[in-house]
């Protein structure tokens, strides 16, 4: 494995000191100062370190019967690819129900490189940035021997450490106008690490540290989110949930348990889950309450940008399973109204096949919104269970499974209004995990064999729209040990 030097992307102002005397770039952010490419094409920096014109790749947009490849490497973190392909687009058709909004509307007409005032003037998976559309980015935790938070253009692969090289981090989450960045840097798994911020697109000043996780209740900093607010969010370790503004200051404990804290729309509210309480709701600042409707083995809390509802894992029937020595609660997928709480809704249960021997089950895992509230994704686990020892397919041994994955990526489409279930689920991709939704709900974002993979959907069906952009594993490998940590975030439009 290569390991890239990221000096340039970091400091680009000194590329000449960082690169030689002839080198005007490491990475694509130092061409920047090239202008704006002809429509079609995007500046890149070569292997003899020069800005120079790639055309760039045509996204399909049709053709939603083509397979998505399944894959046949091993996940990275604790979900565990099956091995065996399956058809990923063939699943049931969501249905004929109309279109929830998430329609390209008139205005968003301008192709890539093309001029532009505002977002809602760009295709899907652009935004505006210096009046020009420019492909949103990704952000996750890759692994390159080290750990390093890392961006990528969703449609160019091609990653960038946001940390120095040699400095570990971890933990990207963008702000809410996509112009920020923040990330945990140093010792990211100890309370020493620090919580920064740094610009986007990325320039030659240094990330502006915040707080540590020492000065800030000596505790690791973990599970942060930052965008649609001004406020960063984090789990303290496991001693409960601070806050700190993107601009500094002293930060603040919000709680003192609980974890897997999601902001509501107006950037100030928010949800999260305590062990024992189930899904807990802090309104206007006051003290938190646990959401009505919601069994206490509620959690990882999900609000949506334009709905009322809440999306949230529960157990209820208090089921769990034993992997070794590992005990697993058998979850379920559940949205309710956040305003008053109520009955929730179903979407996505548990499954039990009789095979010789014992079952082939599964469970519900790493739920995400679309951003209209219209779809939610989300990945099943499959697992064999013989007497009470379970085996996640694709394991060695497992042999009951046949030919199921290890888990699956599925989209169900979601009455806007009551949060119910419409139609069946359409099943995207196999051997793939944390599914993340673009702003604009046109593609997906996974992870699929430790690499970072993209797929356009069609957003009246659910279907794949094409095939799939992969980032190869030619640097880094996507983290996905964390779960929902590692989860890619996309740039907000």
């Amino acid at each position: 494995m290569t390991k890239r030097v990221v000096l340039g992307a970091l400091f680009g102002a000194l590329t000449v000191l960082a690169t030689g005397c002839g080198d005007e770039c490491v990475d694509r952010f130092d061409c920047r100062d090239k202008g704006t490419p002809p429509q079609g094409q995007e500046w890149m920096c070569n292997a003899d370190n020069k800005c120079e014109l790639h055309d760039l790749p045509v996204v399909p947009v049709e053709d939603a019967g083509t397979e998505v490849d399944a894959g046949t490497e091993e996940d990275a973190g604790t979900e565990v690819d099956a091995g065996t392909e399956e058809d990923a687009g063939t699943e049931v058709d969501a249905g004929t129900e109309e279109d929830a909004g998430t329609e390209v509307d008139a205005g968003m007409n301008v192709a890539k490189g093309g001029a532009c005032t505002a977002s809602a003037d760009c295709m899907p998976g652009l935004r505006c940035e210096a009046a020009t559309c420019q492909s949103l980015l990704i952000a996750v935790t890759g692994s390159d021997g080290g750990t390093s938070a890392v961006v990528t253009a969703y449609d160019v692969p091609g990653m960038t450490s946001l940390s120095a090289d040699g400095v570990a981090s971890a933990y990207p989450r963008f702000g809410p106008d996509g112009t920020q960045v923040a990330f945990v840097q140093g010792d990211v798994i100890d309370p020493a690490g620090e919580l920064v911020v740094r610009p986007v697109p990325l320039t030659a000043t240094a990330p502006t540290v915040l707080t540590t996780g020492t000065a800030a209740g000596n505790a690791r900093i973990r599970y942060m989110e930052w965008e649609p607010g001004s406020l960063i969010a984090w789990v303290r370790g496991s001693t409960g949930i601070s806050t700190i503004a993107a601009t500094g200051g002293t930060p603040t404990q919000v709680t003192s348990n609980g974890t897997f804290p999601d902001w509501a729309p107006n950037g100030t509210d928010f949800a999260y889950s305590a062990s024992g309480t189930g899904v807990l709701i802090s309104a206007g600042g006051g003290a938190p309450t646990p959401l009505a409707g919601t069994p206490t083995s509620g959690e990882q809390p999900h609000y949506n940008r334009a709905t009322s509802q809440l999306l949230f894992l529960a157990n209820p029937e208090d089921q769990n399973v034993t992997f070794g020595s590992d005990v697993t609660p058998v979850l379920k997928l559940y949205s309710l109204p956040v305003t008053g709480g109520g009955t929730p809704s179903l979407l996505a249960g548990t499954t039990s096949e009789p095979a010789t021997g014992g079952s082939v089950d599964s469970y519900i895992a790493n739920p995400n919104w679309s951003p209209d509230g219209s779809w939610v994704a989300y990945v099943r686990a499959y697992y064999q269970l013989v007497g009470n020892a379970a085996t996640l397919c694709g394991n060695l041994g497992a042999d009951l499974c046949g030919s199921t994955p290890g888990n699956a990526i599925f989209l169900q489409r979601v009455d806007t209004t009551t949060g119910a279930p419409v139609g069946d689920p359409v099943r995207l991709v196999d051997n793939a995990t944390l599914p993340s939704f673009s702003p604009d709900g046109r593609f997906v974002a996974y992870v699929l064999g430790g690499a970072l993979a993209v797929q356009a959907i069609d957003p009246a069906t659910g279907q794949p729209s094409g095939a799939a952009i992969t980032h190869p594993k030619d640097t880094y490998t996507v983290l996905t040990s964390e779960g929902d940590d590692h989860r890619p975030r996309w740039q907000p439009r």
